[in-house]
């Protein structure tokens, strides 16, 4: 599964959620008929049955989902769509599910941590960089631009950035 967003509120007393997306277009939950609600790796098949952009977010109806009591269950849930379902992202694009758990290294083979979250400025997304409990729970931001990141390997889970330790 690929998190595309989270369900952040209920939305009026018919059963309708708040979504906020982690795509890269505010529509493009769109193109998905079905997602998957859950959290924790614990995923439910859920059919949308109407969808709208309303502001800054998304407000969905699901199926199965019809008053504020079901709408307010599903709050913090994560959405999702399956892997397969994703068109296969260009040379050096990649989602943000990919980035998550990636160990960060800079140029000196200094460790900085693992990517935690990735979020949006506006300039530019930026990965956040976490030491770990066992090494003081720093916790880094670093911008993810061609600059600073120098190599992602996806597959031996490894970042490669142009990053100070001391930042």
């Amino acid at each position: 599964m690929v998190v595309m967003g989270r369900i952040v509120a209920p939305y009026g007393v018919l059963g309708w959620l708040k979504v906020l997306p982690d795509t890269e277009t505010m529509d493009s939950l769109f193109d998905y008929p079905t997602w998957w609600i859950g959290r924790d790796n614990q995923w439910q098949e859920t059919k949308v049955e109407d969808l709208k952009i309303h502001n800054d977010v998304l407000v969905v109806k699901l199926a199965g989902v019809n008053d504020r009591d079901a709408a307010f269950a599903c709050k913090s849930k994560q959405v999702a769509v399956p892997r397969d379902a994703l068109p296969e992202p260009n040379d050096n694009e990649y989602y943000w599910s990919d980035l998550i758990g990636l160990e960060v290294k800079n140029q000196q083979a200094v460790t900085l941590g693992l990517v935690t979250d990735v979020f949006e400025t506006g300039a530019n997304d930026v990965l956040v960089v976490n030491t770990g409990k066992e090494n003081g729970n720093i916790e880094r931001l670093i911008p993810f631009i061609d600059q600073v990141v120098l190599a992602v390997d996806v597959k031996a889970k490894t970042m490669l950035v142009d990053w100070d330790a001391d930042f």
